[in-house]
């Protein structure tokens, strides 16, 4: 019992860690903290066990039609686990996208949202793995290697794997055109089962030390890549805020220290912590939130136009944003 419980311990603590990680990314308009709990709960609970059932039910069917232990385990790791999982996990950034579409704005959203999905299904199968493989086959000893692979060498493979089907949806999104909105997060879903096939093929065909020094190489490029691209979505949030606030600024809904401010992830942070001794935080949190979310909705009327009545949304965050300005300082 003691090993279980020291796997799920190593199995949930280090993803939590990278979902805090994913979700302070987001530095100009976060993402409802219960959504992400709810999206991180689906990966963890439904895609992970689902995947479990459909992965063991199809994975013996394939060994009751072949016979091969070769070809079933080519089949499940490099055909069947992927599109599975990859399809689980992307149905809770679906449900998002279709449900929840008013915290669906750019993105970078995409990506928080699919990331944290992923980590949950990860969190739950690093337990099994650690557990089963590595603290029942080969007891405490198997218990530390298995965390170190699961955790240090391949800890971030579900986040960006399923991060092309955020993206995609985030594109589809952001477009009026039908074709992308309908082929972007088909593409998206392919590629996030592409990569994933191929990181499993790379783990069948090498073995041994081989199979970690290849494998850490390919997917630490992969992430290399992928963490060079949020931060170029990081960017474009900033600059969607330089560009949409500037005429708030103007217009005196906020001062100009406030936009200067908003325009800078670090000076929000500092505002954030000098808020905290004068007893404002709850008032200079809300309205740089507030900021982002309004930049971003003037991006999605200038895009979209009235989809899901843009203009009365903008007022209404404007209203807030009045009612809260007096009390933010800078």
């Amino acid at each position: 019992m003691s090993g279980l419980f020291v796997s799920f311990l190593l199995g949930y603590i280090p993803c939590l860690v990278f979902a805090y990680i994913v979700y302070w990314f987001d530095r100009y308009e976060k993402e409802p903290i219960l959504l992400l709990g709810g999206v991180f709960t689906w990966g963890a609970i439904v895609a992970a066990g689902g995947a479990f059932l459909i992965n063991t039910v199809l994975q013996l069917g394939v060994y009751l039609f072949t016979g091969s232990d070769i070809v079933t385990e080519v089949g499940t790791g490099s055909f069947i686990a992927p599109v599975v999982e990859e399809s689980l996990k992307g149905l809770a950034v679906l449900i998002v996208y279709l449900i929840f579409r008013n915290q669906f704005d750019s993105i970078l959203d995409g990506i928080i949202y699919a990331g944290i999905t992923a980590l949950g299904f990860a969190a739950t199968e690093n337990v099994y793995y650690i557990y089963s493989y590595g603290y029942q086959e080969h007891g405490w000893g198997g218990l530390i290697v298995l965390a170190f692979v699961r955790i240090i060498l391949v800890g971030w493979q579900h986040p960006f794997y399923t991060a092309f089907t955020g993206i995609g949806l985030a594109i589809s999104r952001l477009n009026r055109n039908i074709l992308i909105k309908i082929t972007a997060p088909i593409g998206g879903l392919i590629l996030a089962i592409f990569t994933h096939a191929f990181h499993n093929t790379v783990a069948t065909i090498f073995s041994g030390l081989a199979a970690y020094i290849v494998g850490s190489l390919v997917d630490w490029t992969g992430w290399l890549f992928m963490f060079g691209f949020i931060l170029w979505a990081i960017n474009r949030d900033r600059q969607c805020i330089v560009k949409y606030l500037k005429d708030e600024q103007a217009a005196g809904l906020i001062n100009l220290g406030q936009y200067q401010t908003a325009c800078s992830a670090w000076s929000q942070l500092i505002a954030r912590f000098k808020a905290l001794t004068s007893g404002r935080y709850r008032q200079t949190n809300r309205f740089y939130q507030l900021c982002g979310e309004l930049a971003h909705k003037k991006l999605l009327l200038f895009t979209l136009g009235e989809q899901g009545k843009n203009s009365d949304k903008i007022q209404q965050i404007r209203r807030e944003i009045s009612s809260l300005a007096p009390y933010v300082s800078v």
